[in-house]
This record gives structure tokens, C-alpha cells and sequence, in this order.
């Protein structure tokens, strides 16, 4: 992949919009540009979870503000990544396609645990080697993080459904700020760090809290002499006092308090309370970097042969115990013919996608081997496979089930002739090499017109290959179906 000078990474938060844009000298990355906007999406979800209009406007003008900043940037610099709002929005999609022609660069819906491996990349790369293992904890907007890691290699990640600003408006809906209100939020927050407390405790050194509510703590409890350094306990009980001394988040003036953070502070402040109390914590200190720091360290992987996901599906190969010789045949053969359909269009990213179903196509085989299409389709949509995106996953998923089988399947979800040449390409691979072994291949010449597949073969070595030809013309049936025409024809 053709390395970038300037890299930036766009994180639609469920509470802030973030831009940061970075400038590559050798293997650094040095932080140039970074906007912020308080959009609130995670505000602006329905009982019903569908983000209401007020909400899509504030993140349309935000992302209409970020374009400006990335107009002569390529697609391939920038990443943009949705979090918890958009995981759980069930007019996502509506959205982010609007979203997407006003930022001019695709958005990605992570999961929660990719998420958490991107914050930890961004803290571990804003951090000097410590000697021990880190406990990083990110409150965002509608989830909460939770990283024991050790440099640069996050060791347990987990993703929990909690926020500030969905715990204040869940929570203290009125703003006003009572004891029952408060237990009550703690009780919750305490409950979902149950969860996950007997995996983490003791497992760390060092406690750090990434993005905006673990800093804004932090400086309250330093402007006020609550604390002599970062999140404290004692400073924390202080802070809790004062709070219900306020007793009302619009009477909340507290030195270290931006005013756009009193709204979610209540949320954010019961989530803390409650991970000191249930991991144990002694002491937080804030970390310089977030998950949009992360972003950009894994955008720059990808530039130096360093892709999480190339590790992830190697990952798979081995954990699925693969058949390596027949995926190498596969991949090989499927990579040539989608390069001839495909012409001067042939992309490098649909190429790469193209090779990791090709390595993937075969997992289902451990499950079962009837229908195990339909099983490796199932685990690439559902498995957590770090590096990859939602949208990433659904598509690997899509060509796995599209490899063999009926096609009818793919009656209106197979979309653009990008995926159907893939597809195609895939099937073809997977038929020629059926026996899992070496064969000497024919000679072939393949193109695509948009409407139709035109392959000519030798036709002497398909005379001595009665059953490929069979299976060929079993094909020209299959995309019929589909409305595409395929031809084969001797060379």
C-alpha cells in the first residue's frame, strides 16, 4: 500500500465528534490538527433507539466542519469510525449514508471490543515503557472500556453497555442531583462492573483513564485540591459530596469544569465511582491519548505491512486449522482471475478483501461439512475479529456464502459488480481445484462486460475435464438467476 505523508482519523463518539489529523515522518507520527464537537449523539436516542432529526443535524454540521479540514486528503488516509450510538441506532444506516456524503470519506461502526483494542493502541503509543501490565478505562458517551494490556499488546479487552451521557439522561434526566438518584446510578454502574471484575483485578499496575470524562475528573479533582494528581478515591468521595451539595447539574460551578461537560458529568462521575470501588483502584491518572490516536496507529499499520487484519485472519487460519495448501490455491487462482474481470477497476482493496475469504473460505469445515459455506459465513459475521470493521465483516461473510452452493441466495444482497466479479472469481477457484490437489490448469482468458462473464478455456483440456464442464455450465444456470449472463466459450 502507498505510504501517506499526512494520516487522520474521524471518531463519531456517542457524546463528541473528533478530528485528528497526524503528519508520518519515518515511524512517528506527529499530532498536527484536532477539532472537537460536542454532538451529543448518544442524547439524541429514541426509547425505540432511532436517532431523532435534531441529533443527525448536530453531527452533519460537525462532519460538514471535518470535511473542510479533509477535502484534498485520499480516501485511503483517512478512517473514519462510529461507536456505541451507531451500534445500537436502528436508523444507522440511514444515517451514516447521508453522513458519508457529507464527510466525502466512508464510516466504519466498529464493534465494542475493536474499539477497546483501538484505545489501547492510542494509550500504549502516548506512554513510555512501564514495567508492568496497564488497566486503561475509557468512558465514552454510550459504552465504557475496559484494557489489561502490557507495551503495545492489549491482553483482556471488554466493551460495557454504560455511558455518560446515556447514564445522565437515564439517571438524572432533570439534572437535579439527590442521594437516591446518585445510589441508584452507582448501583447500576457497579452491577455491569461485576461483570468483568474478577477477570481484571490484580491483573494491572497501572490504572489509566483515556478520553474526555476520565480528564475532566481529573482536573476537577486538581483544581479544587480534591487531589494532589490524577483520580484518587478519597478524591472521588470528595467530589461525590460536593456534588450533592449542588444538588442540580445547572448550578454545578466547580473550578476545572468546562461547561459543556456539567450535563454528562453526573453519568460519567457514577460509572467512575463505581470501577474504583468494584476493580479496586487506588489511583487513575488521565492518558494523553484516545481511541482517534488508536485510529491513526492502526491506519499507519496498514501502510507498513503491519494490518491488525492480516494478523486477525492468520489468526483464523490457525485456530480453524485450515488447509493450507488448498488455500493457497484458491487465493492464487481466485486473485488472477478477479484481476483479468476486473481490469484497470481492479482495486487494491477489493483485491485484498477478495484474499482473505479466499484464506477464510474453509473454516466451516469445523464445524460441519454439509453446508460449511453457510457456516464459515456465520462466523465471519458473528466472530470478534480485531481490525475489521462491522461492514468489513458482513461483506467477508457475504463472499464466503456466495463461494459454492445455490446462488439464488444472493437474490438482491449481492450488491455492485465489484462483489459480483469476487464472487464469481471465488466460485470459479473453489471449482477448479474441488479435488484438493495440484492440477495442471488450462489456459484461460476471462473479462467481464458488466452484464455478462465471458470465460474461454482450452477447449481440448475441458474434453478431458467432462465434470469442470458440467459444473461451468452450471454456472451459466446459477447467474442466470441473477440477471447475469455468463459465457463460456473455447480458446
Amino acid at each position: 500500500m502507498q505510504q501517506q505523508p499526512i494520516l487522520a482519523a474521524v471518531d463519531l463518539g456517542s457524546n463528541s465528534f473528533r478530528l485528528q489529523v497526524a503528519r508520518v515522518e519515518g515511524e512517528q507520527l506527529y499530532m498536527l490538527d484536532g477539532l472537537r464537537e460536542p454532538v451529543r449523539l448518544a442524547e439524541g436516542l429514541t426509547e425505540e433507539k432511532f436517532l431523532d432529526a435534531a441529533a443527525q443535524q448536530r453531527a452533519f454540521e460537525a462532519l460538514g466542519r471535518f470535511a473542510e479540514r479533509l477535502r484534498d486528503l485520499p480516501k485511503m488516509a483517512v478512517r473514519a469510525v462510529g461507536t456505541n450510538s451507531l451500534r445500537v441506532a436502528k436508523n444507522a444506516a440511514d444515517f451514516i449514508a447521508q453522513a458519508e456524503h457529507v464527510l466525502g470519506f466512508p464510516i466504519e461502526v466498529i464493534s465494542g471490543l475493536e474499539e477497546a483494542r483501538l484505545i489501547y493502541l492510542g494509550v500504549a503509543h502516548g506512554m513510555p515503557k512501564l514495567d508492568g501490565n496497564m488497566l486503561v478505562m475509557d468512558i465514552g458517551g454510550g459504552s465504557t472500556e475496559f484494557i489489561v494490556g502490557n507495551g503495545l499488546n492489549p491482553l483482556k479487552m471488554e466493551s460495557l453497555y454504560m455511558g455518560c451521557v446515556s447514564y445522565s439522561a437515564l439517571y438524572f434526566p432533570d439534572g437535579k442531583l439527590t442521594q437516591r438518584k446518585l445510589e441508584k446510578a452507582e448501583r447500576a454502574a457497579r452491577s455491569e462492573v461485576q461483570s468483568i471484575s474478577s477477570d481484571y483485578r490484580g491483573e494491572w499496575q497501572y490504572a489509566l483513564g483515556s478520553s474526555g470524562t476520565a480528564k475532566s475528573i481529573a482536573e476537577i479533582l486538581e483544581s479544587n485540591g480534591y487531589s494532589q494528581g490524577g483520580i484518587t478515591r478519597e478524591g472521588l468521595e470528595r467530589l461525590r459530596e460536593q456534588l450533592l451539595k449542588e444538588g442540580d447539574v445547572s448550578k454545578i460551578e466547580l473550578p476545572g469544569l468546562r461547561p459543556d461537560r456539567a450535563a454528562t458529568l453526573p453519568g460519567g462521575f457514577a460509572i467512575m465511582y463505581a470501577a474504583f470501588r468494584e476493580l479496586e483502584i487506588d489511583t487513575m491518572q488521565p492518558a494523553i491519548s484516545a481511541l482517534r490516536e488508536g485510529v491513526l496507529y492502526d491506519l499507519w499499520g496498514r501502510f507498513h505491512n503491519n494490518d491488525m487484519r492480516d494478523v486477525t485472519v492468520q489468526n483464523f487460519m490457525r485456530r480453524y486449522s485450515v488447509d493450507y495448501k488448498q488455500v493457497e490455491r484458491v487465493t492464487i487462482f481466485s486473485n488472477m482471475l478477479a484481476r483479468q474481470f476486473l481490469g484497470e477497476e481492479a482495486s487494491e482493496s477489493a483485491l485484498q478483501i477478495l484474499g482473505w475469504v479466499a484464506n477464510l473460505h474453509g473454516i466451516g469445515i469445523r464445524v460441519a461439512h454439509s453446508g460449511y459455506h453457510k457456516h464459515t459465513a456465520y462466523i465471519l459475521a458473528n466472530a470478534d475479529m480485531p481490525g475489521f470493521s462491522k461492514k468489513e465483516q458482513m461483506r467477508l461473510s457475504l463472499l464466503a456464502l456466495a463461494h459454492r452452493g445455490n446462488i439464488k441466495k444472493l437474490q438482491g444482497v449481492l450488491s455492485g459488480e465489484e462483489d459480483s466479479v469476487l464472487a464469481m472469481s471465488l466460485r470459479l477457484a473453489v471449482l477448479f481445484y474441488r479435488n484438493r490437489s495440484d492440477i495442471e490448469l488450462p489456459a484461460m482468458k476471462v473479462r467481464f462486460s458488466g452484464t455478462k462473464f465471458h470465460i474461454a478455456i482450452d477447449a481440448d483440456w475441458l474434453a478431458q475435464n467432462p465434470l469442470t464442464e458440467d459444473a461451468l455450465q452450471a454456472e451459466v444456470k446459477q447467474w442466470k438467476g441473477l440477471g447475469l449472463a455468463v459465457q463460456i466459450e473455447p480458446l
